[in-house]
């Protein structure tokens, strides 16, 4: 019996809200290896991790992963790569969710990954473009964007350099705020209000995700037209999201598990990146901003939430 091992960002001990969007990406999961003939119980045997958004508690998990003679690893988002990267270089790890995985270090190039890592990355520097463009054709006074990102999600600044650089060519100007923590967010909408910021684009940043209904109610309290990268924040009241669809990872990331379990190395899988992203709109929340979405966007997106 293989012994199959997942390590996840969040956990428990979250709103409701944010475990049920775990409970989806675990079901992806495992719907992902049902397809590929293996059943939990059966013939495969996985065990759940949790670091409940504290990020101190990820080496000591991912520790405890290994001295149960782990197969392989999955694990969801940045920092946890990196602690699994530093605790071993010889069990196979699979991201299931990274952002830049080059940049970061984890990998040589995503043709051919090198060492034990490998898996799905999400970081397509274009997409920061497109985000803009349809904030702009929502919002067509658009000219001051508050950028909120925190620098502990080691592949944001990646993000906010290619928002920088779509702002320019749209003729936009960004103000950037860092955020650790929920804590920061009353400072952070504060100044963009201050500054009179005219919408909001967040950086991804798993830190912050089981936050996300409060972060979307504070964006409209203060009437700010806010873009996210996932279609859970514009199901919590965020006016847009557009990204890749964030259950279709964990189904594929299945496909390495199976591969590797068969004899591939992970230094020879190349890393896969998303090939298609929806557009997700809030009409409830657009009605609440006194935004009349344009029929363009209307025809555009791949879900419309009345």
């Amino acid at each position: 019996m293989a012994i199959f091992l997942y390590t996840c960002f969040e956990g428990n001990n979250l709103p409701s809200g944010a475990f049920s969007a775990v409970a989806a990406r675990l079901e992806a999961f495992r719907h992902g290896l049902r397809d590929l003939g293996y059943v939990e119980g059966r013939n495969i045997t996985i065990e759940y991790r949790f670091a409940e958004g504290k990020a101190d508690r990820l080496p000591d998990l991912v520790t405890e992963l290994i001295r149960l003679k782990a197969d392989l690893l999955v694990i969801d988002g940045t920092a946890a790569i990196r602690a699994a990267q530093q605790a071993t270089t010889t069990i196979p790890i699979i991201m299931a969710v990274s952002g830049d995985p080059v940049a970061a270090g984890f990998i040589a190039s995503l043709a051919r990954p090198g060492g034990n890592i490998t898996g799905l990355s999400f970081m397509i520097p274009e997409v920061s473009g497109k985000r803009l463009e349809f904030l702009k054709e929502a919002v067509p006074h658009l000219s001051r964007v508050a950028v909120l990102w925190s620098p502990a999600s080691p592949g944001s600044l990646l993000e906010v350099k290619a928002t920088q650089t779509a702002a320019q060519a749209l003729g936009l100007q960004l103000q950037t705020l860092e955020v650790q923590s929920a804590d920061d967010f009353d400072t952070a909408v504060a100044a963009m209000t201050r500054e009179h910021a005219d919408a909001l684009i967040v950086i991804s940043n798993p830190l912050l995700f089981g936050d996300r209904r409060r972060l979307a109610a504070l964006a409209v309290q203060h009437r700010l037209p806010a873009m996210f990268h996932l279609r859970e924040y514009a199901e919590a009241g965020g006016l847009m999201a557009y990204g890749a669809n964030s259950l279709e990872p964990f189904r594929r990331a299945a496909t390495y598990v199976d591969k590797i379990l068969k004899g591939a190395k992970p230094a020879e899988l190349p890393v896969e990146q998303p090939t298609k992203f929806e557009l997700v709109l809030n009409l409830k929340t657009a009605q609440a901003l006194g935004i009349t979405m344009p029929p363009s966007l209307l025809l555009l997106a791949d879900e419309v939430i009345k």
